[in-house]
Order: structure tokens, then sequence, then C-alpha cells
């Protein structure tokens, strides 16, 4: 008992230890070891990553550092600050600004990888820190002004972990263009106010752009000039931003300890060999990687930046309602595309731009614009400056209020054309590649690639610039000039390819659906189509796609054996009412795709009048071989046919008699007659009823054996022979010979007849034309009965309260006698009969 009480004394003793070290370390320090919902045994506990902070400190602060040491501030800084940042609820920056769900993703994750790191032992030994293989190198291309700016090119290859010591202090996270990857790097800058910190980016525009950003949001008062070699900052905790051109030619005079932490904007583009060999020379720093860019050429993010810390897909960030959704339309090509060679990447753009600048292209580009989206303000990617301002002339001539912007646009211009397209008086802006990165308008809804690109990089930060979030825009509208059933394998990025999607449907949503809707909603630029094709070139998914929407494909896009597959599949569910709908469409298919259409409805739809209206179609036009003996079959034998078989067999006599089948002429009189011996009590009915006689003749052939039979059967044939066509063959078709000579006698009477079609015809005679079947003499008959019945009722009524008591009381108890069972009023039915 006593030593549970000492055990408990001493614990309760060293955790007040704990406590009162932490707060002396927080207040050298700056962070806080120590928050207070926790309690100091556990969250300081062995093992523990801050109490290694915390540990670390007090060997600093024991040793006389009046500061943390730059290494110390590596280590333990950010992660002290990322677990302060994340214990406010919510979580927020200097200026109140709330973060978001996802932003919140990225410090978490970045928070997570910086314990794992510190509690690991020992450390992962592949050099990035996260426990994660050697990535794997896709392509990626650098961007283009970026590239003058620093003059480099990209190279492929990877460095070793022995000679990059760097990599397991960088970190990515990849968030959609529009999603506010400046705010989560905010976020960042907030848990880093006891460290200096260099933002990097790939152009003066976002330089300008983050430095407005940080101020607004309270941290301006931090931002300094780059801090050189020898240079101590007056305070531990400047912001610093520049471009990557400008790291590149400094990075050996920047001081090794002012900046702790380096944030690297857009961080596809600082793969280049430069770009990424100052990196790796400056290996001190926490870097942290910022990309919107899924797929890349050349290069990937992940060769510079191992470690990954959050990864927001766009279509996550659509259905979380955090960018404007995308809509798509096609527009197929004037220009063959096709020719023009891919350079590094990309199309060659000096020749696409002399395949695609002609006047006609241009007029037509413009009046596409008009048509549909009128004054929607949008932007327009040509494929060269020349290109771009030719096509500025078209669309202000066909009344649009355009611009084109480029390199050669003097600065001062640059931005008093921006600022106009911002007020509204300019809509449309045309640019070859420059309003690419860096530049956001909200209101921008229309993103035309006139210029198309191979480059998925390109093509994602395209859409990004329509992708934010306007109170007026329903969504953002994506132009790719592309053949409607184009699919993922085209060297043309389109945005279907981009985010994999199963089909196209005009002017429908390609990114998800965002779970909450706005309380006002925009009105759409855009309406979806009544028809979608299948554009993922994975068979299995394209198959699934036209079984799933089959109502809606459209089949004269499809492949022949997808069309054949269509056209099974509507024929067996395609319903009365919706007849004219897909009579439009199939006008529109192949020739085999509407037959295989007609002979599936014809077999297997539920609905009588459709099969026979298919089945009438499908004999409409001449008929091959192996096709008619399969409707021949269906009709005679088909438990679907059982209720219609006479008109059916109707239908197909009336088809070989007007020589729709193409089929020798032995073959068609053995259809005839096979056909005839399906309706045989209806021609046995009509030669009764013509000829007198025929009803013994077939009785005493039906009756008769051995000799007596052959008589009888030459006998019939006698009187067949100088009978009319139609009633001669409803004779014959009625007769069923019992043995060999019985059966070449008639057999040979049939061949005399003559000709198939004139036998075909007079069968086709004998039998009842069908019934019309109306919508409106049917409405016309209810309508009569329910008039009839209405003065009947009020008859029955005026009776039953007039009578007298004793009358109802009877005619009651006569209603509510018990009926005699079925089986004891047959035999009373039976013996009145």
């Amino acid at each position: 008992m006593q030593e549970a009480i000492d055990h408990s004394t001493v614990a309760a003793v060293e955790a007040d230890g704990l406590a009162a070290a932490a707060r002396r370390a927080e207040a050298w320090a700056g962070e806080p070891f120590l928050h207070s919902d926790e309690q100091a045994a556990e969250a300081l506990a062995e093992g523990r990553a801050r109490r290694r902070a915390l540990d670390d400190a007090l060997a600093e602060m024991e040793a006389g550092r009046r500061t943390p040491s730059p290494e110390w501030k590596v280590r333990y800084s950010l992660m002290l600050g990322l677990e302060r940042v994340l214990a406010q609820h919510p979580p927020h920056l200097a200026s109140g600004t709330e973060l978001r769900r996802h932003q919140i993703d990225a410090l978490a994750g970045m928070l997570t990888e910086l314990i794992s790191r510190h509690e690991e032992e020992p450390e992962n030994g592949n050099g990035n820190g996260n426990g994660h293989g050697t990535p794997t190198a896709t392509e990626e291309e650098e961007d283009e002004e970026f590239l003058e700016e620093a003059g480099e090119e990209v190279e492929p290859g990877e460095i070793p972990p022995e000679k990059d010591p760097g990599a397991v202090r960088r970190y990515r996270f990849r968030h959609p263009t529009a999603s506010g990857k400046t705010i989560a790097a905010a976020g960042f800058v907030e848990a880093a106010r006891t460290m200096g910190i260099l933002i990097l980016t790939h152009r003066r525009l976002l330089v300008q752009q983050f430095t407005r950003d940080l101020t607004t949001e309270g941290y301006g008062d931090r931002l300094r000039p780059a801090i050189e070699k020898g240079q101590e900052p007056l305070r531990g905790n400047p912001i610093t931003i520049q471009t990557y051109a400008w790291f590149a030619r400094h990075v050996s005079s920047i001081s090794r300890n002012g900046y702790q932490l380096v944030i690297c904007d857009e961080a596809h583009t600082a793969l280049g060999e430069k770009t990424s060999t100052a990196i790796r020379s400056f290996p001190e720093p926490i870097y942290i990687g910022m990309t919107a860019t899924e797929q890349l050429i050349a290069k990937q993010v992940s060769d510079v930046f191992p470690a990954s810390v959050d990864d927001l897909p766009l279509g996550d960030a659509a259905r979380r309602g955090l960018i404007a959704p995308l809509r798509c339309l096609r527009v197929p090509p004037a220009a063959a595309v096709a020719s023009v060679p891919i350079v590094g990447g990309d199309y060659d753009q000096e020749i696409l731009a002399n395949v695609l600048d002609h006047t006609v292209i241009n007029q037509a580009a413009a009046s596409l614009y008009r048509d549909r989206f009128d004054q929607t303000p949008g932007i327009v990617y040509a494929a060269g400056v020349d290109h771009a301002y030719n096509l500025a002339r078209e669309f202000r001539a066909a009344g649009l209020k355009a611009e084109a912007v480029s390199g050669r646009t003097p600065p001062v211009q640059l931005a008093e054309t921006l600022a106009a397209y911002e007020r509204g008086e300019i809509n449309v802006l045309i640019n070859a590649m420059l309003l690419a990165e860096g530049w956001n308008s909200p209101r921008a809804t229309i993103c035309m690639h006139l210029a198309p690109t191979a480059s998925r990089r390109v093509y994602q930060q395209r859409i990004g610039r329509i992708m934010r979030i306007h109170p007026r825009k329903e969504a953002g509208v994506v132009v790719d000039f592309v053949p409607d059933a184009a699919t993922h394998n085209e060297r043309t990025i389109t945005l279907h390819s981009l985010l994999d999607a199963d089909f196209y449907r005009p002017g429908a949503r390609v990114t998800p659906a965002p779970r909450r809707r706005m309380q006002r909603r925009a009105r759409r630029k855009l309406s979806p189509g009544p028809w979608l094709v299948p554009v993922t070139p994975d068979i299995r998914r394209r198959v699934a796609v036209i079984t799933r929407e089959w109502e809606r494909v459209a089949p004269s896009k499809l492949a022949e054996d997808e069309q054949l597959l269509w056209a099974r599949l509507a024929g067996r569910q395609v319903r009365f009412e919706e007849r004219q709908h897909f009579a439009e469409k199939l006008a529109r298919a192949s020739k085999e795709c509407r037959e295989a259409f007609l002979m599936s409805c014809a077999a297997e739809n539920p609905n009588r009048r459709l099969r026979l209206s298919a089945l009438g179609d499908r004999v409409a036009v001449t008929v091959d071989r192996a096709d008619f003996d399969d409707l021949v079959t269906m009709v005679t034998s088909a438990p679907t046919w059982e209720k219609d078989r006479v008109q059916g067999v109707r239908i197909l006599l009336r088809a070989i008699g007007e020589g729709k089948v193409d089929a020798p002429e032995d073959i068609v009189a053995r259809w005839t007659w096979r056909l005839a011996r399906a309706t045989r009590k209806l021609q046995d009915r009509r030669a009764s009823s013509e000829l007198p006689e025929a009803k013994r003749l077939l009785g005493a052939l039906t009756n008769s054996r051995g000799h007596r039979h052959e008589e009888n059967a030459a006998r019939l044939v006698n009187v067949a022979l100088e009978q009319p066509l139609h009633v001669a063959v409803a004779l014959l078709a009625s007769a069923e010979a019992y043995t060999p000579t019985a059966q070449r006698l008639i057999d040979g009477m049939r061949e005399r007849l003559g000709f198939s079609t004139d036998v075909a015809n007079a069968l086709a005679d004998n039998l009842p034309a069908p019934k019309q079947h109306s919508g409106k003499s049917r409405r016309r008959r209810r309508k009569k009965k329910q008039r009839d019945q209405q003065p009947q009722q009020g008859q029955a009524s005026n009776q039953e309260s007039s009578g007298s008591p004793e009358k109802s009381g009877a005619k009651r108890a006569r209603q509510q006698k018990p009926r005699k069972a079925p089986s004891e009023a047959r035999p009373e039915a039976a013996g009145s009969s």
C-alpha cells in the first residue's frame, strides 16, 4: 500500500516537472509543448516526438542558447506549430480565415509525416521518410515561360538517396487548381511562425499574388528581401517570396541559417535540371511542394519531393464543392491536327499554328462562340501569338468583346487588359499559353481549346482558369475540338481523358455533382444533349455504358460490333410508345444495325404489336437466306409468337410473294409450305368454305391407310388441279400424307401450282387481316360503356329506395344466398345443353 502511494507521488512530481519544463521551453522556442486539454505524463511520455523536442530544447537551453538553433527549428518547430494550429477549433489563420477540410488534411498529413519521422527507430532507409519505395518515373514538361527565364531544359533521371541527403525533408501535396492552395500555404506559414520561410514560384506575377494574399491574411509584417550569407535576420521568422529562376541563380549566396522552410508553388515547374540541382544543393530546410498536376512528362514531382502528405483528386474536389463543376462540348476539328508532330511532349506550336491559322477556321470559331455562349466570359487558347491576334480580330467582327494578349503585350497594357476583363468591358481573352498558370478570374466560364494540346499538365492548367466558384457561374464549360467518339487513346488531351470518364454527353457535367448545392443556383450556359457515346478505351467499361445507357446511346457513333450489341439490347427492351424515337435513331445507324435491331425486337420484345411491326419492317427490304430461315423458325415455333403466329406467317408469306427473300426457288418453296403448315387449321377452314367436298376429301385422306391413303391423295390432287389457286393452296396446305407415294403426289401438285410468289400470295390471302388497334377507338368504347352503365346504376338505386322494406330484405337475402360450387354446377350445365 505504501509503495503504491509512493509510486503515485513520484509520478505526480515527475508530471509537474515535465509541465514546468514544457512552460520554460515554450517561452524559449515560441511554440507550446503542452496544450490545455493534455496531461503531461501522456503527451510528453518517453519516445514521443514532443518529448524528444522538449529534451533537445532543454539541452540547448542548458548549453546557453537564448534562441533555438536553425537545426532545432528544422527538426521540431514546424511539427509543434502544426499541432498548435490543428488544436484550434476551428483551425484558422492570423486574419481569422478558417481552413477548409482539404486544407486541414494537408496540414494533418504533414504533421503525421513529421511525427512518424521522429518516433520511428530507425528512420526509413529509402531516403524519403515515408516508408514508400522508390517511385517510378512518368513524364512532365517545364513551363515554357519559366524555361526561357531560367534557360534550362528538362532531362530525365533520378538521384540516388546517398547523393540527395535532403530528400528526407522534402514533401508534397496535390490539390486541384482553384481549390485554395494559397490558403493551404498560408496554413503552413501560420504553423511556421518561428521559422524563416522562403516561398518559390515560377512567375513574377505569382510573386505579386503571393505577396498580396499573405498580406491580406495578416503576415505582411514578416515579408523581407532575400537573406544572404553573413546577414542575420533582425527577427527569426522572415518570409521571402521569389521565383525559381532567381533561386537557381542565387542559391549559393543564400544564408544557410536564414530559412528553415521552403514552400514550392506549382512544384511540377521545379523539375528542371538547374532548379532541381539548386534544391538539392540547399538541403538544410524542410521543403513543401504544392501542385495540381496529376500526370507529368519527362519527370514527376515525387523525384524531387518524395513524400506525399495529401492527395485531393479533381473529382473529389468537385464533389465537395471546392471548385466549379465542369461541363464539356465537343466540336469536330476543322483541320488535320493528327499530321502535326509532337515535340517535347506537346504539339509543335509553329506547325500547329500553320495548320489552324486560316480565316475560314477562325471565322467558324468566332461564330461558334457567339452562337453558343454569346457574351459569356471565357478564355480561348491559340496556337501562337499571330494566331491569337487573328482570332481576336474575327471574334470582334462577330460582335464579341474580345482581346488578344501575349508575351509581346507590354506589362502595363497587359495589366489594363486583365483589369478590363474583370470589369466586364472584355468578355473573351485570347492568348497563346500566357494565361495557363498564375492568372485567376472567377468570372471566366468558357475554356475553348482552339489549339489542342497533348500535355496533361498544360490541359489541366488551362481548365483551372474556369474552375473558381462565382455566384453567377453554374459550371465551367470546356470546348474540345475532337470527334464525339474520340477515346482516351487519342493524342489530343480532352476533359474526358483527363478525368478518365466513361462516356461523352454533349453539355453534361463531367465532374461529379457537388454534395451540397448553393442556395441560389445560377442558370446553365449549356444544357445536356439527349444522346451519349462511350469514350473510354476499356472494352468492359464500354459494354457497361452501352448496357446501362442503351436508351441514350447514339448507335451511329459506335463501332460496328458495338452497334450490333446496342441493337440487340434495344430490340429486347424498347417500348411501344418509343418506336418513333428509335426509328429516327435507326435511320442514322448502319444497315446491319437496323437489321439486328429488328430481328431482336421481333424475337424477344414483350410487346406483341411491336414484334409484329418489327417483323414487317425487317421483311420490307430484301432478306438474305440465313436471316429469313431464322424468321421462319421463330414465327412457326417460338413461344413468344404463339398468340400472333397467324399474323407472323401472313407477314412472311407476303414477303415471299413480293420477292423480298434472297434464296434459291426450291428453298423458298420449302419455306412457303412450312409456313402454310403452321396455319393448317385456317387453311382447312378456307378450303371447306370454298369447296363443299373439301372436308370429305381431307377426312378421307386423314383416316385412310395403305393403298387407300394413296388413292385418296390422288383424288385430292385431281380435285385441287381444277380449283382456283387460293382454294388449291388451302387444300394442299391442309393435306397430310403418311406414305412416300402419297407425299410425292402432294409435293408434285404443289410444284405444278407455279412460282412460290404466287403460291405465297394465295396462302396469305386465305389468312385473316390483322385487327387495327386504335387508341381513340378504345377510349370511345370505354366512354360509351361508362355512359351506358350510369343509367342502369341510377335505375337500380331508385328501385331499391322506392321498394318496401320487406322486398328490400328479401332482395338482400337473395344476394347473400351462397352460390353453388363449380363442381356442382357443371353436370347441370352439361345436362341442360
